[in-house]
C-alpha cells in the first residue's frame, strides 16, 4: 500500500482587504500518496495559487491541518518553515526564478548550501542533475546564456537535487512554446515514472492530462477529484 507523503484537512485561508473578507479556500481536504503524479486545475480565483503557495511552505493557512512527510508544518516557525521547505519541496516556477549572475551549476548547488552540503560534494551533485536533464555542456553559462526551455531544465535540475518529499510545479511550461513545453513535460513525465512525486498546478487542461489524477478547484473547494485513464 503506498504511503501517504502530504495530506490536507479542511484547509481554509481568509484574506482581509480593508473590510473586505475574501475566502480563497474553504475547506478544502485532499492527500497524496508517494510517487503519486497529481495535477490542481482551476479557473482565475478558484484558489489554486492559494494552495499552492500552501503546499509550498511558502504561506500559512488560516485552518485546518497540512502534513507533509509526516511533520505538522502549520505549527512551524518561519525559519523552521523555511528549512524544512529547502529540505522536502522542489520548486519549478514558471518565471524559473534563477539567479540571473550566477552560473547554471551555481543556481542547481543553491539548495545544497542552504542544506549545508560541502561544496565538492554539492558541486559534484549538481552536476549530475544538470547532465540528467540534458545540460551537462551548458554548467558554465549563465540564464541569459540559454533559452527558455533550457533555463527551466536549470530549474527542473535545482528541484531534485535535495530529493525532495514533491516536486511542486507551478504552471511549468506557461512562458515556452508549445514544442519546448511538451519537452519540459516530457521531461517531468520521466521524473514521474522514477518514482517522484509531483504536484502540478495548471490551468491548461493538455498540461493536465499528464498526470494520473487531476483536481478540479472552485471557488475555494474541490469541485472534482478524478482519476485519468
Amino acid at each position: 500500500m503506498s504511503k501517504v507523503v502530504m495530506k490536507i484537512e479542511k484547509m481554509t485561508k481568509i484574506y482581509h482587504l480593508g473590510k473586505v473578507k475574501v475566502e480563497a479556500l474553504r475547506g478544502v481536504s485532499f492527500a497524496v500518496n508517494e510517487g503519486e503524479f497529481v495535477s490542481i486545475m482551476g479557473p482565475s480565483g478558484s484558489g489554486k495559487s492559494t494552495l499552492m503557495h500552501i503546499i509550498g511552505c511558502l504561506d500559512y493557512a488560516s485552518g485546518g491541518e497540512y502534513l507533509l512527510a509526516d511533520q505538522d508544518v502549520s505549527n512551524l516557525s518561519d525559519n523552521q518553515l523555511a528549512l524544512f521547505r529547502s529540505k522536502k519541496i522542489g520548486f519549478v516556477f514558471q518565471q524559473f526564478n534563477l539567479l540571473p549572475r550566477a552560473t547554471n551549476l551555481r543556481n542547481v548547488e543553491l539548495p545544497l548550501i542552504y542544506a549545508g552540503i560541502p561544496a565538492r560534494e554539492r558541486k559534484k551533485i549538481a552536476l549530475q542533475a544538470l547532465q540528467d536533464v540534458g545540460l551537462g555542456e551548458r554548467v558554465s553559462h549563465r540564464p541569459n546564456e540559454i533559452s527558455g526551455g533550457q533555463k527551466q531544465r536549470v530549474a527542473i535540475a535545482r528541484a531534485l537535487v535535495n530529493h525532495p518529499s514533491i516536486i511542486l510545479a507551478d504552471e511549468p511550461t506557461g512562458n515556452l512554446d508549445s514544442k519546448t513545453g511538451l519537452d519540459i513535460m516530457d521531461i517531468i513525465q520521466k521524473l514521474h515514472e522514477e518514482g517522484n512525486t509531483i504536484i502540478l498546478v495548471t490551468h491548461e487542461p493538455e498540461v493536465a492530462r499528464y498526470a494520473k489524477r487531476i483536481i478540479h478547484l472552485k471557488d475555494g473547494l474541490i469541485d472534482k477529484d478524478e482519476v485519468v485513464a
